[in-house]
């Protein structure tokens, strides 16, 4: 087991950000990547303000939002990690900024993973279409949303995306971004959080063609998705993949569900093979845990931070782990 401890509580009324006052009262998730401007994205999925219970999410009454975007310049991330500001409403509170379809087998959009290319932010996202028992729901399709005005406004171009068809089976409905060279790699699950991860890539000018992408089969790339092989074994939840300079090697923090913890595996290539799971956080000492986005600062020494999770307060949470060398 990873040595871990909590650095602090980042959203909520009762964080080191009092996040109310962004009428962001309840929220989870906590997407991080560098925009390439001197700021951390943090985009958060299902918020909720004014109304909101206290405990797991909604009601949808309570100032419901599907997602929401904060912006960080905190280096001394031992001491936590602070929100500078939001993408605004008129009225100085949190905005969504990734539309919901105008369409009613949609329930909510919800972001997976960001990254900035070549001055664009890239979100890749889904389109939820009906929540199910814990750790299940079926998607619409997923697809890459894009910003060229430092996440002011959102487009989602139909070019980019992955439609899941009638068996509900397609394999990159939550993903992970990960650059490598001229490439930009799409680690994919199917709906919910109980499958393997996929790896897919594309040349970084035609990140915005779904069609562009090839998919790799365990020894080579095929235009065939429904042929990629698995390269990380699930149960794969809230995939986040980096690479650690400190170690040398690619990161991938994901959830084990239902085996309620957070693991974190490493491997010399994309394509793997990866680690074992090491369990970063215990479900036992955070119940309700989700989520482990690792923070793209923190990557060159022998600590990783990362955001995590939990359903009952249904807030995010600044979490620091030691790696073995």
């Amino acid at each position: 087991m990873v040595e871990t401890e909590q650095i602090c509580k980042v959203t909520g009324a009762d964080s080191i950000n009092r996040t109310d006052r962004f009428a962001i009262h309840g929220t989870d998730l906590g997407i991080l990547w560098d925009g390439g401007d001197g700021r951390v994205f943090v985009l958060f999925g299902d918020t909720f303000g004014e109304g909101w219970g206290g405990d797991g999410g909604g009601p949808n009454s309570a100032d419901w939002r599907s997602n929401v975007l904060a912006f960080s310049t905190s280096r001394d991330l031992a001491a936590g990690l602070m929100l500078d500001g939001v993408v605004t409403r008129p009225d100085g509170t949190a905005a969504q900024v990734i539309a919901r379809d105008e369409r009613r087998d949609e329930v909510t959009v919800i972001p997976n993973s960001g990254l900035a290319v070549d001055g664009l932010q890239v979100v890749h996202y889904m389109s939820v279409r009906q929540w199910g028992p814990p750790g299940k729901w079926t998607t619409n399709y997923s697809g890459l949303a894009v910003s060229d005005d430092g996440g002011v406004t959102w487009a989602k171009p139909w070019s980019a995306r992955w439609i899941n068809r009638a068996e509900r089976d397609d394999p990159f409905q939550m993903c992970a971004l990960a650059r490598e060279g001229d490439h930009v790699h799409l680690f994919g699950t199917t709906n919910g959080r109980h499958g393997d991860a996929y790896l897919a890539r594309t040349a970084i000018p035609h990140l915005l063609d779904a069609s562009s992408y090839e998919y790799f089969d365990g020894r080579g790339w095929t235009r065939d998705e429904f042929a990629a092989a698995p390269v990380i074994p699930g149960p794969v939840g809230e995939l986040s993949v980096a690479y650690d300079v400190h170690l040398g090697r690619w990161l991938a923090m994901h959830l084990d569900d239902p085996g309620g913890a957070i693991l974190l595996r490493s491997a010399d290539r994309l394509t793997g093979p990866w680690s074992p799971g090491q369990v970063a956080v215990p479900g036992h000492q955070y119940p309700g845990l989700y989520g482990g986005y690792l923070h793209p600062w923190a990557l060159d020494g022998p600590d990783v931070y990362y955001l995590m999770s939990q359903w009952g307060p249904y807030n995010v949470f600044l979490m620091r782990s030691r790696l073995e060398q």
